[in-house]
């Protein structure tokens, strides 16, 4: 199973949608590849320049109903490519999140005072979120803090991401 975790970019807004992961005007790309520039480049959210914030991010952090909007592979296609694995939220859109399981990816869900909490204590440092996908707990540390916090995903989902995704899993199971 993939190692899950790394830096973290905390996007402090609800409701960011598949236009604002990747624009629609870049879906005519033949390949994916073409995708990873235009990561987050038209969301607007006071301080966030994706040119240099996202660097070497692998995790994110955001409010509620992420990825909502158009149902497209794309966007977390774009998250995959720059190395980002992770969204941790309140919410997301469905089939957004079940895009995320199906490329092997982790979409968690968390209670709305833990994603207060991790903006809370750490949002204002460096900060790093480590995934244990077989014991479901997010390992968090940053500014001399470090916490742990538990969350949940489906035995299905936890297959689909110890395979690498949808198509993997069905490679072995089908």
């Amino acid at each position: 199973m993939q190692n899950f975790g790394g830096n973290v970019l905390f996007l402090d807004r609800s409701d960011i949608n598949t236009d604002e992961i990747i624009p629609a005007r870049y879906l005519t790309e033949v390949s994916k590849e073409a995708l990873k520039p235009h990561l987050l480049e038209d969301l607007n959210l006071e301080g966030f320049d994706p040119k240099v914030d996202i660097e070497e991010k692998q995790v994110i952090v955001t409010r509620s109903n992420f990825g909502c909007g158009s149902s497209r592979e794309h966007a977390p296609w774009a998250l995959e490519l720059n190395g980002i694995h992770i969204v941790i939220a309140e919410s997301f859109a469905r089939i957004f999140r079940q895009n995320m399981y199906n490329c092997g990816m982790l979409a968690i869900d968390l209670p709305r005072n833990f994603v207060d909490r991790l903006f809370d204590e750490f949002s204002a440092f460096d900060t790093e979120i480590y995934a244990d996908v077989e014991k479901s707990v997010l390992k968090v540390r940053g500014g001399g803090r470090e916490a742990e916090i538990p969350f949940s995903i489906s035995e299905f989902d936890r297959a689909l991401v110890a395979a690498g995704g949808w198509v993997e899993y069905a490679d072995s199971h089908y």
